[in-house]
């Protein structure tokens, strides 16, 4: 089969297109025609070994990539499965999470997988695991947002902020994105009722006081933020895209979670969407959205699985819109929806 396969941590150009031996289930696994993937923040990190503090914790390898097939999410159909997996028939669409997705298969534990709803496309629904779970958990489990709220979502034209202006916007709060004049309209059309061109206003500014913060962007410090949240304010920092080749993302949430000490405003962290993590019930809490018409996931560009690499390098140098997708095998099934 041919695989996205990466020997060494580096830029995009250490990922190479190969054949490689087909997968084979063990016990609690299930074996998966691979239809589409995508790329998240996490992936670029992944094949970069950085930050360089989170190879101590061997998730992602020491000295060379734990996993030597890239990739995380996926959206496919169920060929077959190991011992003790039960539910996942034969020919089942699913998404979720599995480690060696840039693939046209791959093996994946049962559990961070759900059924795939029918009415999306395979490359639609590959844009849901990673980006719909942390803005699930940022929005309603971290934020605890309710309805009347105001939330801000900076970033909001990215894969985890185009899901949390809508999550929050379900769940009945006032959204305001902040992202590109590119992508206003459509922050609006996800249901933003207000839209700030990064570029030319600072939200930060104090004039403007919000009861939840989704900060993707990492482009302000913590005491900043909070000039802009109430008195009792919540500000949920998202650091996967954050820079820094030494601690990254873990260097920003030490920083908010140092600040959370000395003050009555709640800053915390996301828990990271990854397979370690308990995936089922959110994913399967994102998917009832979405089946219930209220979350669209936004697939900005697609790539066939040739030209991994560059779709890595896009999501990197921060050009998405929405999610960016790499289509593996045939099979698109449902029909697109949702704004373009």
């Amino acid at each position: 089969m041919r695989a996205v396969v990466q020997e060494r941590f580096g830029p995009p150009e250490v990922l190479r297109l190969q054949d490689v031996e087909r997968p084979r289930p063990g016990a609690g696994q299930v074996l998966l025609r691979v239809c589409a993937s995508s790329v998240n923040p996490y992936d670029w990190h992944m094949m970069r070994g950085d930050p360089y503090a989170a190879r101590l914790t061997g998730g992602m390898g020491f000295r060379r990539p734990r996993h030597r097939v890239a990739g995380i999410d996926v959206a496919g159909v169920v060929e077959g499965a190991g011992p003790g997996v039960t539910g996942l028939a034969p020919g089942t669409e699913v998404l979720g999470f599995c480690p060696g997705a840039f693939a046209e298969f791959g093996c994946a534990s049962a559990g961070p997988l759900v059924p795939k709803p029918p009415g999306l496309t395979f490359e639609q629904a590959a844009a849901v695991p990673m980006a719909a779970v942390t803005a699930l958990r940022g929005i309603r489990t971290v934020g605890r947002v309710e309805s009347g709220q105001r939330v801000l979502v900076n970033g909001a034209g990215g894969g985890v902020g185009t899901f949390a202006v809508q999550i929050a916007a379900a769940l009945g709060a006032e959204v305001t994105a902040v992202c590109g004049a590119d992508k206003a309209g459509l922050a609006r059309s996800l249901g933003a009722a207000h839209v700030l061109d990064r570029a030319r206003q600072d939200f930060t500014d104090g004039r403007t006081r919000y009861d939840v913060i989704l900060d993707n962007v990492g482009n302000h410090p913590p005491g900043r933020l909070r000039r802009a949240l109430t008195p009792a304010g919540v500000l949920v920092a998202n650091g996967g895209g954050s820079p820094g080749r030494v601690f990254g993302a873990i260097g920003s949430t030490l920083r908010v979670v140092a600040a959370n000490a000395v003050t009555r405003q709640r800053l915390g962290p996301i828990l990271p969407a990854t397979p370690a993590g308990p995936a089922h019930a959110d994913l399967l809490a994102v998917t009832a959205l979405i089946e219930a018409g209220r979350v669209v996931p936004v697939v900005g560009r697609t790539y066939p699985l040739a030209e991994a690499a560059d779709a890595v390098r896009h999501v990197e140098e921060g050009h998405a819109r929405g999610k960016t997708v790499i289509t593996v095998s045939g099979g698109v099934s449902g029909s697109p929806s949702g704004p373009p």
